[in-house]
């Protein structure tokens, strides 16, 4: 049993050492070969590419539409969550369409 326990310790420790070793040699080359590649380009053209990392940002108009979907998203995200408090409040025993009242500091 001691065997299994220790092939299944390191195996996990293997993937997972591997996987950050991996990760890491991966983002240095990467980076390493875009550099290379900036370079060898005359300055015109590493203008042009940066022009076009310019444009390709996100504009207000961008950012707005990306705003109005993720309203949309909680919208519905909200809709669902208040389905399942219902279901569950059915399930309990509880009424489905009592809602909290606020309480007041006049109340005793």
């Amino acid at each position: 049993m001691s065997q299994q326990d220790n092939f299944a310790g390191g195996f996990f420790l293997g993937a997972l050492l591997g996987g950050v070793v991996g990760g890491i040699l991966g983002t240095v080359l990467s980076s390493k070969l875009a550099n290379e590649d900036l370079a060898a380009l005359s300055p015109e053209e590493k203008a042009d590419k940066l022009k076009k990392k310019v444009i390709k940002a996100a504009t207000p108009a961008d950012m707005e539409v990306a705003r109005r979907k993720l309203e949309g998203k909680i919208a519905q995200l909200n809709e669902a969550i208040d389905d399942v408090r219902q279901q569950l409040g059915s399930v309990n025993g509880a009424p489905a369409n009592v809602e909290k009242k606020p309480s007041t500091s006049h109340e005793v």
